[in-house]
């Protein structure tokens, strides 16, 4: 078998004070920094200015959508030519750091962001990018040790870039970085973490490290309450790393693949105008989903639940509804403005998703339909 991770991420409180230093070893001059409105808005950017050496010259696009768009990155790639940039840093969510990968792609290769879509034939075309680094300011995608990218493109369908050249170069987890992160979006951020885990070990794929790897993420995550705690108290530092740290693991642990959770939050994220959070669609859609799954994944719900520190007869779907409640999540899609007669387009979008290929068991339509209901 062939293992496909790993980046060596600076992993420590303060790491952001490494950024001039990574830049130098990658001798990036000009980096482009791709971050959003809101981080701006706060004067986090502020923080990586004041940290960059005088001899780097960064160029800033702070208008990184929700959800990252084809539009938006041609924005960003823009901003990268007329500055003459030699790099790129994505600085924020995993929104910000999938731009800035699709940015380092479209950089250096021609046509279209369309062209290397994971659903358009794309995985073979992508080759070396320009370099880029990865700074996470959320703990759930884990994007800056992954080989993906999402992004919607024009004709608004939110497809997968994916190739061991979309790794990020280096990446600086600084989980300080993460304590001024409001409730609401630590708790979406640490069910996208957490779904990672849990998708990845139920793949069919064998990959036993993967496994472990998420088997310990999701004991940072539930076992040791850091996601209920982050979310009680955003300047818990213990609870803040492990939950950096359980996002890094998710990502390593889904180089063995996700499933139909992944595809559905996919669709319901397409919808520009509801401008969903991937997390929290993550969360809300689990529970269904691990119902769906539950005779087709052997004894696994048996050691996710032992890693939960949970007894194995407890019903794993009912236990992640509790968990949704507790830290604030909604309900069901129906809370997130997700209406019935939206449902032949999502399932349409779920059917062509890439995370099909390592569900325990790809849903037929009728099913996708059933599924979707059952998360309203």
């Amino acid at each position: 078998m062939q293992l496909n991770y790993f980046n060596k991420p600076y992993f420590e409180n303060g790491a952001l004070g490494k950024i001039s230093e990574v830049l130098e070893t990658l001798e990036i001059k000009n980096p482009l920094v791709c971050t959003d409105p809101g981080l701006s808005s706060i004067g986090m950017t502020d923080k990586i200015r004041d940290l960059i050496s005088n001899e780097i010259s960064p160029t800033f696009y702070e208008e990184t959508p929700a959800n990252p768009t084809e539009k938006a990155v041609n924005e960003a790639l823009e901003l990268y030519r007329a500055n003459d940039c030699d790099g790129v840093v994505g600085f924020g969510g995993g929104s910000s750091m999938d731009l800035a990968k699709a940015v380092a792609l479209m950089a250096n290769h021609d046509g279209n962001l369309l062209d290397y879509a994971v659903n358009e034939g794309g995985y073979g075309k992508i080759t070396e990018t320009m370099p880029m680094i990865a700074i996470p300011t959320t703990s759930g995608t884990g994007s800056e040790v992954s080989v993906g990218s999402l992004i919607i493109m024009n004709d608004g369908r939110k497809l997968i870039l994916a190739s061991p050249h979309l790794m990020p170069n280096a990446a600086i987890c600084d989980p300080e970085l993460t304590e001024g992160l409001p409730p609401v979006l630590t708790a979406g951020a640490g069910m996208d973490a957490l779904t990672h885990c849990i998708e990845a070990i139920l793949s069919p794929i064998n990959d036993p490290p993967a496994e472990a790897v998420g088997i310990d993420g999701i004991e940072k995550i539930i076992k040791e309450e850091s996601l209920v705690r982050a979310c009680k108290d955003g300047k818990d530092k213990d609870a803040r790393w492990n939950m950096m740290m359980a996002s890094t693991e998710g990502a390593m642990a889904f180089s063995k693949g996700l499933g139909a959770v992944h595809s559905m939050s996919h669709a319901a994220g397409a919808n520009q105008e509801l401008k969903l959070h991937h997390g929290t669609l993550n969360g809300v859609i689990l529970p269904s989903v691990l119902r769906f799954n539950h005779d087709h994944v052997g004894n696994k719900y048996s050691r996710i639940l032992r890693a939960m520190g949970k007894n194995e007869s407890i019903d794993l779907a009912n236990e992640i509804e509790k968990l949704n409640e507790r830290i604030g999540l909604p309900k069901g899609l129906a809370e997130m403005g997700v209406t019935e007669n939206m449902i032949p387009e999502l399932v349409a979008h779920s059917i062509t998703d890439p995370s099909n290929f390592t569900s325990p068991k790809v849903p037929t339509e009728k099913e996708w339909e059933k599924l979707f209901l059952e998360a309203m």
